[in-house]
């Protein structure tokens, strides 16, 4: 597959995937009529069945990676070419803030804006570790087929039992400081969930790689 498509499946996808994230946070809020609870559970329902569907799209493709460190983990096992890292990661950042801005329209929300919602915090941080950790465990150790089904039930759970509602996606934070609604991110808060995702990604590294000798499917 040349490096133009693979660029453009991981633009596409990761735009998509913000859209999902944050029109869907737009739609449970102003139908939970104030109950956060009920408002989750829209956002993360629409994330499962959503990201469910992009992986299986668009893995054929470019892998699916929507995600600046899992192309990062990719890049240091050999799955994924030096070279690519860099484009990889500029084509997510811009397809990130193209799904914000389409949520954003969507919505009938200004286009451009910031969030203004904090995420501060040692728990949020030890959480972001977690949440990453754990996607890039799932992504190296599952079953190659049954990878988008796992993802998507991680990150659905991860809405719910970590502090952060799990982002686990350094492209999700940066489209996710451009949208201030339910699942927006104050660009304060941004710099430390964003070193924690990397440390957990390399933790996720680590303990595959630890479970198999390589960090490779078994």
């Amino acid at each position: 597959m040349s490096l133009g498509r693979q660029l453009f499946a991981e633009a596409l996808g990761t735009a998509l995937l913000l859209a999902i994230v944050i029109g869907s946070g737009v739609m449970g809020e102003t139908l939970a009529a104030g109950n956060a609870a009920v408002a989750l559970l829209a956002n993360t329902l629409a994330t499962v069945f959503g990201l469910y569907a992009l992986i299986a799209v668009f893995g054929p493709v470019s892998g699916a990676h929507f995600n600046p460190v899992v192309s990062l983990v990719m890049t240091l096992r050999g799955a994924l070419p030096r070279s690519h890292l860099l484009p990889f990661v500029v084509a997510q950042l811009a397809g990130a803030a193209c799904g914000a801005l389409l949520a954003n329209a969507m919505f009938d929300l200004p286009l451009w804006q910031l969030s203004t919602h904090m995420r501060e915090g040692g728990g949020q941080w030890l959480a972001e570790v977690v949440a990453t950790a754990g996607l890039l465990l799932v992504i190296l150790r599952g079953p190659a087929a049954q990878v988008p089904m796992l993802v998507a039930a991680w990150i659905g759970a991860a809405y719910w039992f970590t502090a952060s509602t799990s982002f686990a996606n350094p492209a999700a934070v940066f489209g996710r400081m451009l949208s201030d609604t339910f699942a927006g991110i104050a660009p304060v808060s941004a710099p430390g969930f964003v070193l924690a995702e990397v440390a957990g990604a390399l933790l996720g590294l680590a303990v595959a790689h630890a479970l198999s000798g390589d960090g490779r499917r078994r």
